[in-house]
């Protein structure tokens, strides 16, 4: 099965127009306003027009409430919600009913119980996604370009709909992928030259890789 392909912090049109290019199975919003790639619904709206039905359309949320959800799932006719903070199962499934939208939970990695402790989402998200550990004094939960050891997902017994991020770039996807078998690959500042900033030659490169693996 071809491995699935997302490109996270989309905020302007040529780096969604690179990824169309690309043939990325999706692309991310990430509507957080501390992040560089935070869009707000105005910006996020027209990123969705432009898109139509050539990629599908994920929105990342940290710790938001249902008006927050909501107004980013209207604006943006969103297909997918990633959770990217703390949120519990309990509060992922209350979000999947609400909205009727497939969930995405990332997992911040940096031990084996990480990994592990993934399961209790079973049954709450239809998607694990795999991230690193950031620093407890980090403004952001993600897209800081960290990766980690690829080798603990070797205990991972859950549902079968998962990914990975983390520190993914053109360079080092192929080997991500011969390490874990991803279903799925997201990338985010992996395949910038600044916070927020994409490169498209990078996105083409990126998705270039991850079909070669």
């Amino acid at each position: 099965m071809q491995t699935l392909i997302k490109i996270c912090g989309i905020s302007s049109v040529e780096a969604l127009d690179a990824c169309i290019e690309a043939r990325a199975d999706f692309f991310g919003m990430v509507f957080f306003p501390p992040s560089p790639r935070h869009v707000d619904s105005y910006a996020a709206s027209s990123l969705a027009m432009r898109a139509g039905s050539r990629i599908g359309r994920v929105g990342l949320f940290v710790d938001a409430d249902d008006a927050t959800i909501a107004d980013a799932v209207k604006a943006a006719r969103l297909e997918a919600i990633q959770l990217h903070g703390s949120e519990s199962p309990a509060r992922a499934a209350q979000i999947r009913r609400r909205f009727n939208l497939p969930v995405w939970k990332a997992i911040s990695v940096a031990s084996a119980g990480d990994i592990t402790g993934a399961g209790t989402f079973n049954d709450a998200a239809d998607l694990i996604l795999f991230d690193a550990k950031t620093p407890k004094d980090a403004a952001l939960p993600g897209g800081m370009g960290l990766r980690f050891d690829w080798s603990l997902l070797e205990t991972w017994r859950g549902r079968p709909g998962w990914g990975l991020a983390g520190g993914l770039t053109p360079e080092n996807v192929g080997r991500a992928l011969s390490e874990t078998g991803a279903p799925l690959v997201d990338t985010s500042s992996g395949v910038e030259t600044g916070p927020g900033l994409k490169d498209p030659s990078r996105i083409s490169a990126f998705c270039e890789a991850v079909r070669k693996a």
